[in-house]
């Protein structure tokens, strides 16, 4: 459910980015999601759909961007990705002094409008 409240920002960020540019419409949201995010792409492309209908961004195209996570062992520096559910311990050595990197961002990256 919190896919709403995100698609909400979403559509605010692209319709001020459209107004502030003096655009008709927004033609596409290029969207940066980390692998951790526990965002799901159909579900803000739901939301986007319906809360954009009569809006100069309805119809616009949204596009993802997965960003990995990554794991390094303290022990043997051993890198690997990751996603969801994270390893307890290095793949390679079993150690289980861990790092997990990346993975989170949430951003809009950039909105066409035309």
């Amino acid at each position: 459910m919190h896919e709403l409240h995100i698609t909400e920002s979403i559509l605010r960020i692209a319709l001020g980015a459209a107004r502030d540019n003096g655009a008709r419409r927004v033609t596409a949201i290029d969207l940066v999601l980390g692998e951790l995010s526990s965002v799901v792409d159909d579900s803000v492309q739901f939301y986007f759909d319906a809360l954009s209908r009569g809006t100069p961004a309805e119809g616009a195209a949204l596009r993802f961007r997965r960003v990995p996570a990554e794991a390094r062992c303290w022990d043997c520096e051993h890198v690997w990705p990751v996603r969801a559910p994270l390893p307890e311990s290095c793949p390679r050595c079993g150690g289980l002094r861990l790092r997990v990197s990346g993975g989170q961002e949430f951003l809009v990256e950039s909105v066409d409008v035309d």
